[in-house]
């Protein structure tokens, strides 16, 4: 069997090679999320995007993920971070093969040369002082190449920032204060709030250039529901004016007609007494 060709566009040359051998690769190895919390927040990342961002300005489609490998080098173990956002790619048009109704290996994980390009920003949340946010991973995400660097430390495992954020400077990271990040048009946030069944917590959130949350799905459910409501409101005020307007014309329209009428009854009075009402 031949091996399959991967295509590169780079002007002014197409560049053809051999799509590399990913067998050894281990893509999932089922362990479960380390506690509720780091899931509901993954899956708060994810889902908000899908369901109340429109992506960036400039049109780019966009893939998001949560807990899936990252590989960015053949040899290099894998990542594995919380939550992933790529910019300018699109998912494999066909994730499962229609004849096996299996996942083909290239499509269960994140390959760098897979989608042509590292994930725009990596968001990790600290779970305790095991995982290496701030020392291994740090590095390693860098060498990656990932654009942007969020570490969520709910519980201040690692000190007393609940956020850090490192942007991408040459081949390293630098920490900055912004939490707005122009190549992706999108922001972050603390936020204490309800997310699902939970009461009031403090999460991590998106917002866009304006400081706005991104809505969840349910968010801007209401927010929809609210505008119907304020519709409806507005037609009904607009009625009770026009009801009101076609009242005050009709009440006019009786006063006219009452003065004509004793206008009238005057001028027959005049006359009935000999009197030339223009002679007045």
């Amino acid at each position: 069997m031949s091996q399959e060709i991967i295509t590169f566009i780079g002007e002014p040359e197409v560049y053809e090679i051999p799509r590399p051998d990913i067998s050894h690769l281990v893509t999932e190895d089922d362990t479960p999320v380390d506690n509720i919390f780091s899931e509901k927040q993954m899956r708060l990342l994810a889902s908000t995007l899908y369901s109340g961002w429109t992506g960036p300005s400039d049109g780019r489609p966009f893939v998001s993920m949560a807990n899936v490998a990252l590989y960015y080098a053949l040899h290099t173990p894998a990542l594995v971070p919380d939550f992933l956002l790529s910019l300018g790619v699109t998912p494999p048009a066909k994730p499962i093969d229609p004849e096996t109704h299996s996942y083909p290996k290239e499509n269960r994980s994140y390959f760098v040369w897979e989608y042509g390009k590292p994930p725009d920003l990596v968001v990790e949340i600290v779970s305790n002082r095991k995982g290496g946010e701030l020392g291994d991973k740090l590095l390693d995400y860098a060498r990656a190449g990932v654009g942007y660097y969020i570490v969520f430390d709910p519980m201040q495992a690692l000190g007393r920032e609940y956020l850090r954020i490192f942007t991408r400077h040459g081949n390293s990271f630098r920490e900055t204060s912004e939490r707005w990040f122009p190549e992706v048009d999108l922001g972050v946030t603390l936020w204490i709030g309800p997310w699902e069944e939970w009461p009031p917590q403090q999460w991590l959130r998106w917002v866009d250039k304006e400081g706005r949350l991104i809505p969840t799905s349910v968010e801007a459910q209401a927010a929809a529901r609210q505008q119907v409501t304020a519709a409806r409101q507005q037609v009904t005020a607009a009625r009770q004016q026009v009801t009101a307007a076609q009242q005050e014309s009709a009440e006019a329209n009786r006063r006219a007609a009452e003065a004509q009428r004793q206008r009238e009854e005057l001028l027959a009075k005049l006359r009935a007494a000999g009197i030339d009402p223009d002679s007045i």
